[in-house]
């Protein structure tokens, strides 16, 4: 659960893993304050929820960082860095790594709250109840949430396209 949540987020079999052991070393050190206002599981969701945006938030800033400089190789125009060749998901065929990588992209794009309730509720296909749950939120905005999130992806893939 934890591991394929991560990966839905940062999309790298090996971030995944780093960020499953770092959920797993929060919930051995946080056990006794866990404090039983909602489930275990819950619990465990919301952990790995806020790693998993920590991670992508720290990968950014580095990026952010290193793009100038990474951007070109320095005796040609050629490009060094193509971010599609960092997308490792596993299970997917060749032909349609880039499709899904330019999905995530996109995905990525959008605000925390509407890609977590749009994650939880379209790939981990967890009930807008659950989700809400998890999120802490009510069933309604739960709902407001996927609604914009799909909307503002299909505002970004058609914007892409054209």
């Amino acid at each position: 659960m934890v591991y394929n949540l991560s990966l839905h987020y940062v999309q790298n079999v090996e971030d995944a893993q780093e960020i499953t052991q770092d959920v797993f070393v929060i919930i051995y050190q946080s056990l006794d304050a866990f404090e039983e206002k909602s489930s275990l599981k819950t619990w465990i969701y919301r952990i790995t929820i806020n790693k998993s945006l920590d991670f992508i938030k720290a990968r950014q800033r580095k990026k952010r960082f290193a793009f100038i400089t990474s951007l070109f190789f320095d005796d040609s125009n050629d490009l060094k860095h193509n971010p599609t060749d960092e997308h490792n998901h596993p299970g997917v065929q060749l032909e349609d790594k880039e499709a899904l990588a330019i999905l995530f992209n996109h995905i990525n794009q959008l605000p925390d709250n509407q890609k977590t309730a749009l994650i939880l509720h379209k790939i981990e296909q967890k009930s807008q109840v659950e989700v809400a749950e998890i999120m802490n939120l009510s069933p309604g905005a739960v709902e407001s949430l996927i609604h914009r999130a799909k909307t503002n992806l299909s505002k970004k893939i058609t914007k892409n396209e054209g």
